[in-house]
């Protein structure tokens, strides 16, 4: 085994370890025989476009499924070296998807400071202070996770709550990724002043007397980050690996990489040349890259990194977000009356690249969460498509707030809407002060989407949500917390049954990545991308789904993680 190839399996074992409960990852499974299983999967109910076999089974021979049926049935597939693989009563799945996921951002905080559920400013600054009790010299202090909506002041804080962190620039982005907070020492490094001239699509927080207070919006953000040494190949590598192994241990089988720059397609592919990649990932070109962008689309889409990352799409973003009041709205903020939002890109820039896209045959993935950053992309995408007919499968990544008008323009135009349910659960406790009641009713609209006619796709954004894709699930079948708040749900007629879910996180992520024919569903022929949890989900009261955890993802027939059994 080469070198790389032994960093990779230390860094899966590394991160897999620290999961709960303890996993090992198993090796691929033989070449099969006509009637005899590589592997068989018993004793559990098995989720199926027809419906819900129990006990069910279903047969693997290769990296396909050759079978699915009752296990009472499964007789004839069982050989001497076939791995038989005991649901114990839990729930067999198509392989989960996460249909929008950040991998290196997760990689890079999976090694930083994690900021996730502080609860205050303090909390963040002692943090902050023991991370640099470990630094050497005046290396960058980094974190992510912060969210000032969760702490008893909601004002962003500013540079001079890190005072006493001057040994080291400090960079501290917010849990959407869309703002950062940073120190005195980071400005001063990166020359920002009072005469710092905001970006176009960013904005620099200031005071009263117009001085920087340390918090940067958007593109705001790459007057700091700029400055920051990028991360050697090695470590590149560590993070993705980090990031892949951790998405296994929650059952996805499938990622959808929501902006991938040209060094992390290098990556997947040093990655993949010492070891067969556990996962599938749909790369979305990042349009800030436009040499990556103009290099792919002069080539038709394809693969790499041995068949399992599929570049079809490329990603831009349309506005910020809606907690850091990026959002583009057709009408100010109802809690910052003389803020409307960020255009991160102009209209024309959005209307040209998806033409370009369409043209040459790519996917057009915009991020968009305002009703007005969503109303500009579905004029974009309205130009673009021009009812030619060709099948393109134009997507709005998170299409949070909408207007009434919009909304049956996702079925009529053909464009997926890919959401994040976890979203509207973290969202709703200040959602209404951003955009007041009345515009709630376009928010967070899935039922509306799905009635309408429109494709759902579901994701996490992670690591602005956790990876977990069973969380997601929860959050779109009750639309409450994980206290169970509020009873019966944040505006519960948006909820989708447990099946739509489930849909939403395989047979809807399959379609928005065009390989609906090769996975999302369990039935002979298709793919054997496979999630196995430890309870069957329809048969517990809604409020117990969050219980429930993956005990074994299986990628093309590779179990790739499974659970090792209590002593």
């Amino acid at each position: 085994m080469s070198r790389t190839g032994f960093r990779w399996l230390l860094v899966a074992i590394a991160v897999v370890g620290t999961c709960s409960p303890v996993v090992a990852r198993e090796g691929a499974t033989r070449a099969g025989t006509a009637r005899t299983a590589d592997a068989l999967i018993t004793g559990g109910a098995v989720y199926t476009p027809d419906g819900i076999l129990t006990p069910g089974a279903v047969a693997i021979v290769g990296d396909r499924i050759a079978w699915v049926g009752m296990s009472e049935e499964a007789g004839p597939w069982r050989g001497a070296s076939t791995r038989v693989i005991n649901a114990v009563g839990g729930l067999v799945l198509p392989g989960l998807v996460d249909a929008h996921g950040h991998l290196v951002n997760l990689g890079r905080m999976l090694a930083t400071l994690n900021l996730g559920g502080t609860r205050s400013k303090d909390e963040v600054v002692w943090m902050v202070a023991v991370a640099q009790q470990r630094a050497a010299g005046r290396r960058w202090i980094r974190g992510r996770g912060w969210d000032q909506n969760d702490w008893p002041v909601k004002a962003f804080p500013t540079w001079r709550d890190l005072e006493g962190t001057g040994d080291n620039p400090v960079y501290l982005k917010r849990i959407g990724g869309h703002a950062v907070w940073v120190n005195r020492t980071a400005m001063d490094l990166c020359h920002i002043t009072r005469h710092t001239a905001d970006p176009p699509g960013g904005r620099i927080v200031r005071d009263a007397r117009g001085e920087p207070t340390g918090i940067f919006i958007d593109r705001a953000t790459e007057l700091i980050a700029a400055h920051i040494p990028a991360p050697s190949d090695d470590q590149l590598d560590a993070w993705l690996g980090a990031a892949i192994a951790h998405c296994n241990c929650f059952g996805l089988v499938g990622v959808h990489d929501a902006g991938t720059s040209a060094r992390e397609i290098h990556s997947l592919e040093r990655l993949a040349r010492a070891h067969p990649l556990p996962l599938h990932i749909y790369a979305m070109l990042d349009s800030d890259d436009s040499t990556l962008v103009n290099t792919w689309f002069a080539r038709v889409p394809g693969t790499v990194a041995g068949g399992r990352v599929s570049v079809h799409a490329v990603k831009v973003y349309a506005d910020g977000a809606l907690g850091s009041r990026g959002a583009a709205l057709l009408q100010p903020y109802t809690d910052d009356p003389r803020n409307s939002g960020l255009l991160v890109n102009s209209p024309a820039y959005i209307d040209r690249l998806a033409r370009r896209a369409y043209a040459a045959g790519f996917q057009c993935c915009t991020h968009a969460i305002g009703d007005r950053a969503n109303r500009i992309v579905l004029d974009a995408y309205e130009h673009a498509l021009d009812h030619r007919g060709t099948d393109r499968r134009f997507r709005i990544e998170h299409c949070q707030v909408l207007t009434r008008n919009d909304l049956p323009r996702f079925a009529r135009l053909g464009v997926i809407a890919s959401m994040q349910p976890t979203h509207a659960t973290s969202d709703m406790y200040w959602a209404a002060d951003r955009v007041g009641k009345a515009r709630l009713a376009g928010a967070y609209a899935w039922r509306s989407l799905l009635d309408s006619g429109a494709r759902l796709a579901f994701g996490s954004d992670f690591p602005v949500e956790s990876v977990d894709p069973v969380r997601g699930i929860y959050a779109a079948v009750t639309r409450e917390d994980e206290r169970g708040w509020p009873p019966g749900g944040w505006r519960s007629a948006q909820k989708l049954t447990l099946r739509e879910a489930i849909d939403a996180f395989t047979r809807g992520a399959a379609y928005a990545s065009f390989s609906e024919q090769q996975t999302g569903m369990l039935r002979a022929g298709m793919r054997a991308d496979i999630t196995v949890l430890d309870r069957n989900l329809f048969a517990i009261p809604a409020h117990e789904i969050l219980k429930a955890h993956a005990v074994a993802t299986i990628v093309a027939g590779d179990v790739v993680w499974r659970m090792m059994p209590r002593r």
